[in-house]
């Protein structure tokens, strides 16, 4: 998620009755007393291989203290790649995958050998059925400041939180079951945690700080990888990315990264996209109006209700092109325009949006305090910013501490379901660690800079990405009621790759039903399953996009192979207010 959870540490005792959290250990040497560059030297010469075929369950008690404080790292005596190793049995519509699960850290390396960070990693392998070797996904999330639990515990591993979404009931207790709509018969999953979340640690002279930056993150993530891939002999895999929110930018540069540095993708997965930090205000509020309206349709605030929630998100889509320069009008001039009477009548009919629906939206741009449609779309409540559709009322005393309510439905339910699998399930233990789910501290302090820029723009390095490799394969994953990201936002973001001559990329965008974490509405899950086996077969995904079909990127917008500029941005919102 982007970056708004609740910082719940849960220690990491192997008591029972206390929330912990695990991994499995692989039985790597532990070096001390050795300098970084020594370190390094011996750990690039040991192996940490999965284990697929180890015979016995390897719990591991790791007794290091990390540490996610910005100013803290690792003592090279410190490091260990040692691992906790668990063998399990995953069953689904007459498939039956035996898996291993190896928690543990590896260490990743500059391209000098110098030693950076301490990464911790859950990873879920299985035997390849016919020889030929398996996918490996390298799966995060985003923040920036997130650990990886997010998805791994809510998505596409063996086993999940199984909530309620978008609905609370139940709430925290909800269970951990068996996932039938794990990715394990298709592919092998690698969840990474950046340096200052989960367990993961800088390793002197770096501090955590030194890796909290959009440049410095996507180095040490593709150091991990070309560890992962040497340690477990998996350079001839198949090699997948799968981001999710901060995590999508972070995907594009990272697959710039590692295609430059020789590590080949097979293909990358952006689910729900903030792709541009440097779009404009305008463009923002335009984009945002179709899953606004996805929501208000949710909330009966559309008349007719749509029997098709595509094809309504459809048509709103059409409006806001056709309505673009007066919905930017009225979503930033300075002093705010309030909009008529004969706006908002004549807008309702094309839409089916209520007047006060319509109005709401653009009273939300000049209230950052409120969530969108907090006390128009359903009076005295409050929705949810990651799912639209999640509601509190106002004065449920959970808002108190966290004003989203798509937040609160996962934060203590995920801190707590993470604290009891670790020892048993994961079979790892760090008593004198605190797992960091999400690192608040993180995201006030990132350096956002990157191309010459304040804020990234990762258009044009997805399109470097696919000029160094042309066969990579992209698919966008978009949640319908997600107001953190909006999924047309990442529609005319992608659509920028249309000006490029001569580019056909192989890109496909998915849409379903659901919030920022589509993987949690159960009737989203099963088909974005469906159609991620499709995509690592190679296979056409059915109700896809391809980028021909995108529509036209905003006027305003620069070329894919052209970063947006802050004295463009500035004009364009300068402009927009007029």
């Amino acid at each position: 998620m982007q970056g708004t959870h609740d910082s719940q540490h849960p220690s990491l005792t192997g008591s029972s009755n206390i929330r912990q959290i695990q991994r499995h250990p692989r039985g790597l040497v532990t070096h001390i007393g050795l300098g970084v560059a020594a370190l390094t030297a011996a750990l690039a010469l040991t192996g940490c291989n999965d284990d697929i075929t180890t015979p016995a369950d390897q719990p591991f008690v790791d007794n290091t203290a990390y540490s996610s404080k910005a100013g803290d790292g690792l003592a090279a005596a410190q490091v260990n790649e040692h691992a906790a190793v668990m063998h399990h049995q995953w069953s689904a519509n007459g498939t039956t995958v035996n898996y291993t699960t190896t928690m543990g850290h590896l260490t990743a390396s500059d391209p000098g050998g110098n030693a950076e960070a301490s990464m911790s990693y859950v990873a879920y392998t299985a035997p390849s059925a016919d020889g030929s070797p398996r996918p490996v996904t390298f799966v995060y999330n985003g923040g920036p400041g997130s650990s990886s639990v997010w998805l791994r515990l809510g998505s596409f591993a063996p086993t999940r939180v199984a909530t309620p979404d978008p609905l609370l009931t139940g709430w925290p207790n909800f269970p951990i079951v068996d996932n039938q709509e794990s990715l394990i018969a298709t592919t092998d999953l690698v969840y990474i945690d950046p340096p200052g979340t989960g367990l993961s640690e800088a390793i002197q002279p770096n501090t955590n700080k030194t890796f909290w930056g959009t440049d410095p993150d996507v180095s040490v993530m593709r150091d991990f990888i070309r560890r992962y891939l040497t340690a477990n002999n998996r350079a001839s895999s198949p090699i997948y990315l799968y981001g999710e929110s901060y995590g999508t930018p972070r995907t594009d540069m990272l697959a710039l990264s590692l295609e430059s540095a020789g590590v080949h993708l097979t293909g990358i997965v952006l689910q729900s996209s903030i792709l541009n930090y440097m779009a404009s205000t305008g463009d923002t509020s335009a984009g945002s109006i179709p899953s606004y309206a996805a929501v208000a349709a949710y909330f009966n605030q559309v008349s007719p209700s749509p029997t098709n929630l595509g094809a309504y998100t459809q048509q709103i889509q059409s409006f806001v092109t056709g309505q673009y320069a007066q919905i930017v009008q009225y979503s930033t001039a300075n002093p705010q325009v309030v909009i008529d009477a004969a706006t908002l009548a004549s807008w309702s009919g094309q839409t089916g949006l209520t007047n006060a629906a319509l109005s709401g939206y653009f009273q939300y741009y000049y209230d950052t305090e409120a969530s969108p449609g907090q006390t128009v779309l359903v009076p005295g409540s409050t929705i949810g910013r990651y799912d639209g559709r999640v509601i509190l009322p106002n004065s449920d005393p959970r808002l108190a501490s966290d004003n989203d309510p798509s937040d609160i439905l996962i934060n203590t339910p995920f801190t707590n379901a993470l604290a009891t699998q670790m020892p048993g399930y994961l079979g790892y233990t760090a008593p004198n660690a605190t797992f960091s789910l999400l690192n608040d501290d993180i995201i006030g302090v990132w350096n956002f800079s990157h191309g010459g820029q304040p804020q990234p723009d990762t258009i044009p390095d997805l399109l470097a990405a696919l000029t160094l490799n042309p066969q990579l394969k992209v698919l966008s994953e978009n949640g319908y009621h997600d107001l953190a990201t909006p999924y047309f936002e990442t529609e005319k973001e992608l659509a920028r790759l249309q000006t490029v001559p001569g580019l056909n990329p192989n890109i496909q965008l998915t849409f379903y039903q659901g919030g920022h974490m589509i993987y949690l509405d159960n009737v989203a899950r099963p088909k974005m399953q469906a159609d991620l086996v499709s995509y690592y077969q190679n296979k056409p995904l059915t109700a896809s996009l391809s980028l021909a079909q995108l529509s036209a990127p905003w006027t305003d917008e620069h070329p894919a192979n052209t970063a947006t500029t802050v004295a463009a941005m500035k004009a364009t919102v300068k402009a927009a207010a007029r």
